[in-house]
């Protein structure tokens, strides 16, 4: 069977390797579709995603959908539907009750923070803990239902931010995971939705998901003191400091943008001055079963996924994810699949 293995900084392969075979509470599943994400593509360009550095050959991809292959104990029939709850929890500690993905020692799909790594979704075989199997409902195929795993960080960023029922909401950046904030900010009640980018490509998909309005970073000025709450999802440090001027007085931001591991200036006098809130959003825990029946109910959440690649041309994909003038979601296709 094919797997695509990152290699270090702008190496990437597709080679062939052993089928894996389930062992008692395990489950095969035959791969569908997995999405490139913000972690797998700075394991691509740059071999490290922050701290977290490309020691061996990495199978990159938490974000996907397929078929059960096969189930050794007999309760997922072959051909099922699934997406895939890509963490395996580690061990509580104290703060952590009921947070089982803030517990240290776990694992995550596709990622170099373990050594051996974890190896992600990128192959036709992917061999996976049967509780981490989530059958589709019926009307949810593969296509969309690889949106899961990032509308499920999404749907956590909104639930950080506390109620959101008749709320005014800005989210910051229009990436794949902005995209899904728009979605999940909806979900939550959010009576208002601005987004703001500093490309129009973007823009304009956010308009399409629902958004209110739209700001243009360096044409249009973001409003002041307007937002209840800010969705920050670009992990730029310069958009950061903007969002403390643009929520109200203890107004609350969520940082659902990943940042790099080291010192950068961050304003924190407006979240000083006004008493705002900053808080963390890391993953998820159980969005992901949110996620699954949000895509059931609103399938036009598929058009952020905007290009689908067969695997074979996978370095080309993850060139065109990179691009946010032409390309929203890049999900790579397994789909002509052989052992």
């Amino acid at each position: 069977m094919r797997a695509v293995f990152i290699d270090g900084a702008e190496q990437i392969a597709v080679r062939e390797v052993p089928v894996p075979e389930p062992g008692d509470g395990e489950v095969r599943i035959r791969v569908s579709r997995v999405g490139i994400c913000g972690s797998d593509l700075h394991y691509f360009f740059e071999g490290a995603n922050g701290e977290y550095v490309v020691r061996e050959p990495l199978v990159p991809g938490h974000e996907l959908s397929g078929v059960v292959d096969e189930d050794p104990r007999g309760e997922f029939a072959p051909g099922t539907p699934v997406t895939i709850h890509p963490a395996r929890f580690g061990t509580e500690v104290p703060g952590t009750q009921g947070e089982p993905h803030l517990w240290p020692g776990g694992s995550y799909l596709g990622s170099a923070s373990t050594m051996p790594h974890t190896q992600g979704a990128m192959a036709d075989l992917l061999v996976v803990d049967r509780g981490m199997v989530r059958p589709l409902p019926s009307g949810l195929g593969v296509d969309a239902a690889v949106l899961a795993e990032p509308l499920g960080v999404a749907l956590h960023g909104a639930s950080r931010a506390g109620d959101l029922a008749g709320a005014r909401v800005l989210v910051s950046g229009a990436g794949p995971i902005g995209l899904l904030a728009v979605v999940a900010a909806r979900a939550r009640g959010a009576a208002h939705i601005t987004v703001s980018d500093v490309l129009d490509e973007p823009l304009e998909r956010a308009r399409e998901l629902g958004a209110d309005d739209v700001v243009r970073i360096g044409q249009d000025e973001l409003p002041v003191e307007a937002f209840d709450a800010v969705l920050e999802c670009s992990g730029a440090p310069v958009a950061i400091g903007a969002a403390g001027v643009a929520a109200r007085r203890r107004g609350v931001v969520v940082q659902i943008g990943m940042v790099p591991n080291e010192p950068r200036g961050v304003n924190l006098a407006p979240f000083i001055s006004k008493e705002i809130d900053l808080r963390g959003a890391f993953r998820f825990r159980d969005e992901i079963d949110e996620a699954v029946a949000l895509l059931a109910e609103r399938p036009d959440i598929a058009r952020v996924a905007t290009h689908v690649v067969p695997v074979a041309e996978v370095r080309d994909a993850f060139e065109l994810a990179r691009d946010s003038r032409r390309s929203g979601k890049v999900v790579v296709s397994l789909d002509d699949c052989s052992d």
